[in-house]
């Protein structure tokens, strides 16, 4: 079994860890309402998806 010989710094530690950071989530325009939507779901504005009205508002 695998055991480290030495202690990780924690320079080292945080500088792999550089790469983890949270990015903001891809807002798209609703062709429908122009209003502000997460890709590939149903505006939940106006209730349309892929050019046709999918739930009622």
């Amino acid at each position: 079994m695998a055991v480290p010989r030495n202690r990780t710094s924690n320079a080292r530690k945080n500088s792999r860890r550089s790469h983890h950071a949270k990015t903001p989530k891809n807002l798209a325009a609703c062709p429908n309402c122009r209003e502000m939507r997460l890709s590939h779901r149903i505006c939940p504005h106006c209730g349309h998806y892929a050019g046709r009205s999918v739930a009622a508002k």
